[in-house]
C-alpha cells in the first residue's frame, strides 16, 4: 500500500480530484451563507410590510410625491430648436439660433446597431436544444437503469433490455443525440453572430437535424435489437445509420462555411476556428473507423484508439472550447483574456491529441514505439489544457464575487475547473506505472463520466442558460436551476469518486492475484454509490429540462412591492385617486 502511494501518478490523481471537492465546499459555504442573509432579509420585509399597512394618508402622500420624483426623465430634445422656450420674463435672446461649434467634431449616428436574431434562426436553435435535451432524457433514463442492473441484476431477463445492448444504446444516445445536437445548434448560433451575417441556409440546418434524430433513433432500435457494428466502443451503429449523422455534418460544415464566407466583419473569430475544425475533424473521424480494409487484428485496435480519444477530444471538446470562447464572455460582458493563448491551445491541441489513441492499449500487443509516442503526446496535452484553463479563469477575474449571486457562472467554473482536473488525469492515467493498476477497471468509466459529463455536459449546461434567456427574454426560476446545479454536481463527484476508490482497490487485488470474484465482490458498494450518483444525475435532468421549458414559455410572475409605485399599486392606491 505504502509503495503504491509514493507512485506519482495516484498522487496527482488525488489532487486533481481534491480540486473540484474544495471548490464544492466552499461554493456550499457561499450558499449557506447566502441562504442566510436571505432569512434575515425575509424578516426585514415582514417588519416592512407591517408598517406599509399602517401608513398614514400624508405619508402615502409624501411616497406619492418621491414616486414622481424617481420617474423623473428627460424627454431628449430639451436643447432641439423646434421646442419653445418659455421666457415670461424676456430676459433670453436668440433662443431659436442653432449654431455649430465648428472645433468639435459632430456626433454621428452609428451606421451598425444591435444585431437582431432572424425569428426562423431563432426557432432553428431552440429546435435543436429541444432534441438534445430530449435525447439527454431517454439516454441518461437508459443509464439510470443500467446503474440500477449493477445492484440488482436479475431486475429483468428481457433480451432488448440485457446490459449488453442497452449500454451502447445509453453511450451513443448521449454522444450522438444530446452533446452533438447541442453543439450543433449552438454553432448555428455562434457563426452568424460573429461574422455579423445571417445564417446562409436555414433549411439545411432542418435537414441536418432530422437526420441526427434519425441516426439516433434508428441506430437505437437496431442496438436494442442485437444489430450493432461489432466493433470497438462508442461505434456501435451500423455504417448506414452512422453515414445518416455523417452527411449532416458535412452539409453542416458547407451551410457554416458559407456563412462564414458572407461575414460582414474583416477577422474570423476564434470560435469559428475551433466549431470549422471540430466537424471536419468528426467528419475524418467517421471515416477511418467505419473504412473495413483495416478493421482487423491490431490494425483496428489502433483505429479503436483513435475513433475513442479523437471523438471525445477533436469532436466533442474541441467543439465546445470554441463555444466556450463565445458563450463565457457574453455570459461575464467581458473580454477573454488572452487570444494568443487560445491559438496556442487550438494548434497544440491539434497536434498531441491527434496521437494519444493508443495510451489506452499500453502493454498489448501494439508496437512499444507507438505506445511510447501516446504516452509522450498525453503529457503534451498539459500545454492546451494549461493555456485554456489559464484563459478562461484570467477572463473570469473581476467577477468572482458573481458566484454568491450567479447561478450560471457556477456551471461555467465548475466546467473549467474539471476540464483542467479531468483533462490531467487523462494524462495520469496514461503513465504505464498507474495504466497497470487501473486499466480494464471502472476507473475508466469513471474517468469518461468524469470528461463527457464534467465538462462537456457541464458547459453545454452554462451555454444554455446564457443563451436561451438572451434568445426569449425569458428567466429560469433560480431555486430550480441551483437545483439542477447541485444534484449534478454532487451526482457526478459521487459517481466517480466512488468509482475510483473501488476501482484502485480491484486493481491492487488484481495485482495481488486475488481470484476475480473477491474484485466482484469488492465493487458492491461502490456500484450502490454509482447507482446514487447516476440518480442524482438524472433528477437533475428532469429539472434541467423543465427549466428550459419555462425559458420557452411564458408565465405571470408575482413581484414582491419594492418601488413607491410597487407599494401604492399593493395598498390598491393608484396615482390618479390620490
Amino acid at each position: 500500500m505504502d509503495k503504491l502511494f509514493n507512485e506519482p501518478g495516484l498522487q496527482l490523481t488525488i489532487i486533481l480530484l481534491a480540486i473540484p471537492i474544495i471548490f464544492a465546499i466552499i461554493l456550499m459555504l457561499i450558499r449557506v451563507n447566502r441562504m442566510i442573509k436571505d432569512v434575515m432579509r425575509k424578516i426585514e420585509l415582514k417588519s416592512v410590510n407591517e408598517k406599509i399597512a399602517g401608513m398614514l394618508p400624508e405619508e402615502i402622500s409624501a411616497l406619492e410625491t418621491r414616486r414622481q420624483e424617481l420617474e423623473f426623465q428627460l424627454s431628449g430634445n430639451e436643447l432641439s430648436p423646434e421646442t419653445r422656450v418659455k421666457d415670461p420674463k424676456g430676459i433670453i435672446a436668440k433662443t431659436a439660433d442653432v449654431t455649430d461649434i465648428r472645433f468639435l467634431h459632430t456626433k454621428r449616428k452609428s451606421a451598425g446597431g444591435k444585431i437582431e436574431i432572424p425569428t426562423e434562426e431563432k426557432q432553428l436553435i431552440l429546435w435543436y436544444l429541444a432534441c438534445a435535451i430530449f435525447w439527454l432524457f431517454v439516454g441518461t433514463s437508459v443509464g439510470f437503469y443500467l446503474g440500477i442492473k449493477f445492484v440488482a441484476p436479475d431486475a429483468d431477463h428481457i433480451s432488448w433490455l440485457s446490459f449488453g445492448r442497452l449500454r451502447p444504446v445509453h453511450t451513443n444516445m448521449v454522444f450522438w443525440g444530446w452533446s452533438s445536437m447541442a453543439m450543433v445548434g449552438f454553432s448555428y448560433y455562434v457563426v452568424p453572430r460573429v461574422g455579423n451575417t445571417r445564417i446562409f441556409s436555414v433549411r439545411t440546418g432542418y435537414t441536418t437535424l432530422a437526420l441526427m434524430n434519425a441516426a439516433v433513433l434508428i441506430g437505437s432500435i437496431f442496438l436494442m435489437s442485437g444489430i450493432n457494428n461489432s466493433g470497438g466502443e462508442y461505434r456501435e451503429y451500423i455504417w448506414p445509420v452512422m453515414s445518416l449523422f455523417a452527411v449532416g455534418i458535412i452539409i453542416t460544415v458547407y451551410n457554416l462555411l458559407k456563412t462564414i464566407a458572407a461575414r460582414k466583419t474583416e477577422e474570423i473569430y476564434v470560435s469559428n476556428w475551433y466549431i470549422v475544425a471540430a466537424m471536419m475533424f468528426v467528419i475524418t473521424i467517421l471515416v477511418v473507423a467505419y473504412i473495413p480494409f483495416w478493421q482487423q487484428g491490431l490494425g483496428e485496435t489502433i483505429v479503436q484508439g483513435y475513433f475513442m480519444h479523437q471523438g471525445v477530444g477533436m469532436w466533442f471538446m474541441f467543439l465546445n472550447l470554441g463555444l466556450m470562447y463565445y458563450f463565457l464572455p457574453q455570459e461575464l460582458n467581458s473580454p477573454v483574456y488572452s487570444y494568443s493563448l487560445s491559438i496556442l491551445a487550438f494548434w497544440t491541441q491539434i497536434l498531441f491529441y491527434t496521437l494519444i489513441g493508443t495510451h489506452h492499449f499500453i502493454f498489448s500487443a501494439i508496437p512499444w514505439w507507438m505506445q511510447t509516442v501516446a504516452i509522450v503526446a498525453s503529457v503534451g496535452m498539459v500545454i492546451p489544457v494549461a493555456a485554456g484553463s489559464v484563459n478562461f479563469m484570467m477572463t473570469i477575474r473581476g467577477s468572482w464575487h458573481r458566484l454568491k449571486l450567479s447561478y450560471v457562472l457556477p456551471f461555467y467554473v465548475v466546467s473549467i475547473i474539471f476540464y483542467f482536473t479531468g483533462s490531467m488525469q487523462g494524462t495520469v492515467e496514461a503513465f504505464r506505472t498507474t495504466n497497470l493498476l487501473w486499466h480494464f477497471t471502472d476507473f475508466t468509466v469513471a474517468h469518461s463520466h468524469l470528461t463527457m459529463y464534467g465538462i462537456i455536459t457541464f458547459m453545454l449546461f452554462s451555454f444554455t442558460y446564457t443563451l436561451i434567456p438572451r434568445l426569449t427574454s425569458l428567466q429560469p426560476p433560480s431555486l430550480t436551476v441551483g437545483l439542477h446545479f447541485w444534484m449534478a454536481l454532487i451526482g457526478v463527484l459521487l459517481y466517480t469518486i466512488s468509482l475510483m476508490i473501488g476501482s484502485t482497490e480491484k486493481g491492487m487485488l488484481w495485482m495481488a492475484k486475488k481470484p476475480f470474484i473477491e474484485s466482484v465482490v469488492l465493487m458492491v458498494p461502490y456500484w450502490l454509490w454509482r447507482a446514487i450518483g447516476g440518480t442524482m444525475m438524472w433528477i437533475s435532468h428532469i429539472i434541467f429540462a423543465y427549466n428550459f421549458y419555462r425559458m420557452i414559455k411564458p408565465r405571470k410572475e408575482i413581484l414582491v412591492p419594492q418601488t413607491p409605485a410597487e407599494i401604492l399599486q399593493s395598498i390598491k392606491l393608484k396615482p390618479s385617486d390620490k
